[in-house]
């Protein structure tokens, strides 16, 4: 017996926090006396944030969420999927939604409704050439799945489908089944996307690729009267998927479809009610990712280099959605740049927000290429123009690093350990000193200190005239017979702390 085809329905959730665009202009920048926890409601505006996911919750999340609840009671077959962004599951906790949550956890409990790991925070980080932050994003996101829905995703679909070789080697070196990316057409070369792949470089991982023509029909054209298919009836829409060919047909969308981006009064409602029943009439049958990438064996392989990355994103469906200009660079690699630094601060409180400032959104408002891309850029964007989006960006980023700068003191170029570890802070500098072993500490004396290295580099890299002849009275101590190193190893620490902040 032949078996059904199998559509897999998904849902992108997720809700950005946007930052203050009158940040610059109302000269916000460098003001003193706040501390790390009052920054995040200097950056942002939590009164828009709440007002608007406020009005999608009324519109979006609540009726779908409620109308899906009932659709998988009424049809035992009906499955679906969902990748929800950890700043989603914040915002309905923080602004009084927990019922949403709630909505999900129930939803996780039919086992009919499958959960995905993502980056907690949305961002681009599987873009950095480390993969540290992108690991420790999916693991935070992983630890949410499980504390707040009560799952353990097997499943991975990163960032707007971001994906190419190294990401997914990234995925099934952390054991993830399988990973959603997008059919694009060059990378398909003529093949279909209603299949299942396998990346290059791969041993178990599998590909789900999202047929974004059919998507789209959807999320995009449904309420166009002046598209040739419309109205679009769950009908028309069953019998297009079954006259497609292949094994299973992804179709994965942001949430916000239904009531947001398509009102209530379209008919957006009634095509999902009657959605299911069509499709089982057809004969078609529903599929989780997880399932699909179990049952099928994958029919040929997918080939994406690292720099030909993949995307969802307009029309280019690449990464030229967040960083296809120089503004949108420039932003990009200034976070990125930062890591190092805030992750030596130690700070929760400066980590998170700098993850914050890391969230894909922020670049997708500075969006310039114009075109059909271009207005759906504006339509989600709240600034007048995207050069107001870099302004604000930037110069958040800009008074952020001034309150890194003077939290850890940096330095302008890192002191490079004999173990390939850069520090490029005072606070990073005293930290190692107070985790290391006798034998370490011995180590770091002789190759570092006793030279004269470390003392130059608090001259000429963090600028600290003071600390530097501290260390070099240190220093010529030690070319006395017989010293005691771990004397001039407090010594030093001392000498550290004398110009940090006091925990």
């Amino acid at each position: 017996m032949e078996k059904k085809k199998s559509i897999c329905l998904g849902f992108e959730v997720h809700q950005p926090f946007r930052l203050r665009n009158d940040y610059f202009w109302s000269k916000r920048m460098y003001k003193r006396g706040l501390r790390a926890e009052d920054l995040f409601s200097y950056y942002f505006d939590d009164r828009a944030n709440r007002e608007i996911f406020a009005k999608v919750a009324r519109k979006c999340y609540q009726p779908t969420n409620e109308l899906l609840l009932r659709l998988l009671d009424e049809h035992a077959e009906f499955k679906v999927a969902f990748s929800v962004t950890g700043v989603f599951i914040e915002q309905c906790e923080a602004y009084g939604y927990e019922e949403l949550v709630e909505d999900f956890r129930a939803l996780a409990a039919t086992g009919r409704a499958e959960f995905l790991d993502q980056t907690y925070f949305h961002s681009l980080v599987g873009l950095y050439d480390e993969e540290g932050e992108f690991i420790e994003q999916i693991r935070l996101h992983r630890e949410l799945m499980r504390d707040r829905i009560g799952v353990m995703p097997t499943f991975f679909e990163n960032t707007e489908l971001l994906y190419n070789n190294r990401i997914a080697k990234l995925v099934e070196d952390l054991g993830y089944a399988g990973i959603m990316a997008e059919g694009v057409a060059r990378v398909l070369d003529g093949r279909s996307p209603n299949y299942v792949y396998a990346p290059v470089g791969c041993k178990k991982l599998k590909v789900l690729l999202r047929h974004y023509q059919l998507t789209d029909d959807i999320g995009f054209r449904f309420s166009s009267k002046g598209w040739e298919e419309h109205p679009l009836t769950a009908s028309k829409y069953a019998a297009w998927l079954k006259a497609t060919p292949g094994q299973c047909i992804t179709l994965f969308m942001d949430y916000e479809t239904f009531g947001e981006h398509h009102w209530e009064d379209t008919g957006i409602f009634s095509f999902l009610k009657d959605f299911p029943r069509q499709v089982l009439a057809c004969g078609l049958d529903f599929a989780t990712p997880s399932e699909i990438v179990t049952q099928y064996p994958a029919a040929d392989v997918i080939d994406v280099r690292n720099l030909e990355t993949t995307s969802w994103a307009d029309l280019e469906r690449d990464t030229s959605c967040f960083i296809g200009n120089t503004m949108q660079w420039a932003c990009f690699d200034y976070l990125r740049w930062l890591e190092p630094l805030v992750k030596e601060s130690r700070d929760a409180a400066l980590v998170k927000l700098w993850r914050y400032l890391g969230i894909s959104d922020h670049l997708y408002y500075m969006f310039t290429h114009g075109g059909a891309s271009g207005d759906v850029h504006n339509y989600f964007s709240y600034f007048e123009r995207p050069y107001d989006a870099f302004i604000t960006l930037f110069s958040v980023i800009h008074d952020f690093d001034a309150r890194l700068h003077a939290t850890i003191h940096r330095g302008e170029y890192p002191l490079l350990l004999p173990d390939g570890r850069a520090i490029w802070s005072l606070k990073g500098l005293s930290d190692y000193l107070s985790e290391l072993s006798r034998e370490d500490a011995e180590s770091l004396l002789e190759v570092y200190l006793k030279p004269g290295e470390l003392e130059r580099w608090v001259r000429t890299s963090v600028g600290d005239e003071e600390l530097a002849n501290e260390l070099r009275d240190v220093r010529l101590s030690m070319d006395q017979q017989d010293y005691d190193r771990l004397v001039l190893q407090e010594r030093l620490r001392a000498c550290l702390c004398t110009v940090l902040p006091r925990e």
